[in-house]
């Protein structure tokens, strides 16, 4: 039978469970057609690239899929009519990699880089933002204004 990978964008404002429960339903719709379910890979609720249907985020799962073409048919038939699914794609492949995928390794990769360094210039110890009346400039302007009287000559003293 022919290799197939699926990912499934589904809503963000469901739950993990109910993500879970949309790759059941796919999952079992390749079963009950003779097909099998190689890989199932949950990645997290995750930033589109541009807004659907009024979401910027989404749940992606990706299906590793052993199914004869009318079963994965089906299955898509099922996830269009699912109101909790944003978008899919199924592409035939090779092979199924029984690794983890490129993006749950690069996840691990990101885990492991907590310290982010020194804080950057411009910046309190405090971690907030300098206001606008604090800047090099104004501080300088304010020290000028201090040298001087009323009428701008300057004060001896």
């Amino acid at each position: 039978m022919p290799l197939y990978e699926t990912v499934v964008i589904a809503r963000s404002e469901i739950t993990q469970a109910q993500a879970d429960a949309v790759a059941d339903a796919a999952t079992n719709i390749i079963e009950t057609d003779g097909g099998a379910v190689k890989k199932r890979e949950y990645w997290g609720l995750r930033a589109l690239a541009y807004r659907i249907k009024k979401n910027r985020k989404g749940h992606y799962i990706l299906l590793g899929l052993d199914a004869p073409s009318p079963a994965v048919q089906e299955m898509e038939r099922q996830l269009t009519l699912n109101e909790d699914v944003l978008r899919f794609m199924t592409v035939r492949v090779d092979n199924i990699s029984e690794e983890p995928s490129a993006i749950l390794s690069r996840k691990s990769d990101e885990r492991e880089r907590a310290f982010r360094g020194p804080k950057p210039a411009g910046r309190f110890e405090s971690g907030r933002k300098r206001g606008f009346d604090e800047r090099e400039e104004f501080r300088a302007r304010d020290e000028y204004r201090a040298d001087r009287d009323d009428y701008g000559n300057e004060e001896e003293g």
